[in-house]
């Protein structure tokens, strides 16, 4: 698996993929959250849904490692700009305003990986627990996200990929303690409700990558522009 010290830049194919600045048209959906309530999510269009524990974990690890050869095709001061696309047109769901900066994205799923993380742990003891913080609901959880966001606004670049990079590792390791069964199967946990454990794996990790590398492409391509607009 790459990690960002570990990819090699491309210097000489940088942004080569964007350097013709397409209109960039990212899926509509809520993603994360919709998967795991049992609805549809439109990110998931383009990309199998895994439904064993070999797929989760391969698919985890591959996301994974596609984010990081994305966020790594641009140079370290590129990673460290702020966000220039307009927010304001760019999707109606509410992250597309919230986050600044890829800081801010590897953050939020650092944080679901957390949700998850303290679920699982709690309920295999017998401590009852809900999936989302206390007193959020999938009605509300947007303010969860929100308060995410301002918990780390003094969190460095840096410290984000360290915390994403290391509770991703975690991830996987708690994914490999249950079986096939325990993951995929309905009912195997009453806990888990009327979905499967591995649903929530899924979400966090290679779904949730998916959306973040959206995200960065759009933050790529509006760089791939401006550097356009700046040498002509």
């Amino acid at each position: 698996m790459f990690g960002p010290r570990q990819i090699h830049v491309w210097r000489g194919a940088r942004l080569k993929n964007w350097r013709v600045c397409p209109k960039w048209n990212p899926h509509a959906g809520q993603g994360i959250s919709g998967s795991l309530r049992g609805g549809s999510s439109k990110e998931g269009l383009k990309m199998a849904r895994p439904n064993t524990k070999e797929d989760l974990i391969q698919a985890a690890d591959e996301q994974y490692d596609k984010l990081w050869k994305l966020i790594n095709s641009i140079s370290n001061e590129d990673q460290n700009k702020e966000f220039t696309f307009d927010k304001e047109n760019a999707g109606k769901e509410a992250h597309w305003k919230r986050d600044n900066n890829i800081r801010d994205v590897l953050i939020h799923l650092y944080e679901w990986h957390q949700l998850l993380f303290n679920w699982v742990d709690n309920n295999v003891k017998g401590i009852e627990k809900q999936f989302l913080l206390e007193p959020y609901n999938w009605k509300n959880y947007g303010n969860m996200n929100v308060e995410f966001w301002k918990k780390h606004q003094e969190t460095s670049y840096e410290e984000s990929k360290e915390l994403f990079i290391g509770s991703h590792k975690r991830i996987i390791k708690s994914a490999e303690k249950f079986s096939n069964d325990e993951l995929f199967s309905k009912n195997a946990f009453a806990w888990v409700g009327g979905s499967t454990l591995g649903s929530y794996f899924v979400s966090t990790t290679s779904s949730h990558y998916d959306w973040a590398m959206k995200k960065i492409k759009k933050h790529i391509s509006t760089l791939c522009c401006q550097k356009r607009h700046t040498f002509r």
